[in-house]
């Protein structure tokens, strides 16, 4: 079904679509504005023509969370440029019709707190996101926060690291609408080699926790990694890997760039299936 046609859906409906079909998702990462915001707006419908489930449009902030040095970097470019939060909520409105997955925001609570809370929200929501991440929002400080969200009709998104007491897991659990964010190592993004071998462990004890579904990040960037999560998480999340291909294909313009994001996410999801 083309984009511009279809309607919009949720989280929840996208990722029952996945189980149903016995396919993993798909979570796809890349920084407003980077490296301009034409290229921002190109790139959200390509990569649902590639197949992604979820975009995570990334909130550029000057004091990074977990963000490795390419996703840095890429925030650094786009505040020298002047991006403001509002340009960000502009692109993804003007976009927005020709896209029927999930847009969710990835930023740190601060900007969310200097925006304001509730304004934040209702301006997020009317432009078009379906959800937030907030990295740095711990419970027990995230339940009224969590609260607000919800009540605005956004789904939020919390991340459990491997570090993660039991009794914390349970709380994110509780206070995660959307999908559960875990973390499959500890420290920064970046591209990596192998997964842990503690993250098909991890993932379960977290399904026992709730329906919600487990999306896995840190270190993804081939097929065949994805092919080790189908069947154990619910998606899996690409970040560093797709702001490479935003550096290496920069000079092709918005349009090369998308059509770029398109065949990457494709190549990402050859191995998705499993039985």
């Amino acid at each position: 079904m083309n984009s511009t046609t279809a309607a919009r859906r949720s989280i929840e409906q996208v990722f029952g679509e996945l189980a149903r079909a016995k396919r993993i998702g798909l979570v796809a990462f890349i920084p407003a504005g980077y490296p301009n915001l034409a290229t921002t707006s190109a790139v959200l419908p390509a990569l649902e023509a590639g197949g992604a489930s979820v975009i995570e449009v990334g909130f550029p902030f000057s004091d990074p969370i977990a963000d490795g040095p390419t996703i840095q970097a890429a925030f650094t470019e786009t505040l020298k440029a002047g991006l403001k939060v509002d340009d960000i909520f502009a692109a993804v409105a003007r976009e927005r019709e020709n896209v029927s997955i999930p847009i969710v925001g990835m930023l740190s609570y601060s900007i969310v707190w200097r925006y304001g809370v509730k304004r934040f929200v209702a301006a997020a929501k009317s432009a078009g996101f379906d959800g937030l991440i907030l990295p740095d929002l711990p419970p027990p400080e995230a339940q009224s926060v969590c609260g607000i969200v919800r009540a605005g009709g956004l789904d939020t998104t919390l991340l459990v690291a491997p570090t993660t007491t039991p009794a914390r897991r349970a709380e994110i659990a509780k206070l995660s609408s959307g999908f559960i964010y875990y973390l499959s190592v500890s420290g920064i993004t970046g591209e990596r080699d192998q997964l842990p071998t503690d993250v098909a462990a991890n993932v379960r004890q977290l399904k026992s926790l709730t329906d919600r579904p487990v999306c896995v990040g840190f270190g993804i960037h081939r097929p065949q990694q994805i092919a080790q999560l189908a069947g154990v998480a619910d998606g899996a999340i690409v970040g560093t890997a797709f702001v490479k291909q935003l550096t290496q294909h920069a000079a092709t313009g918005p349009a090369g760039t998308a059509e770029r994001m398109t065949a990457y996410t494709r190549e990402l999801l050859a191995l998705a299936s499993y039985k």
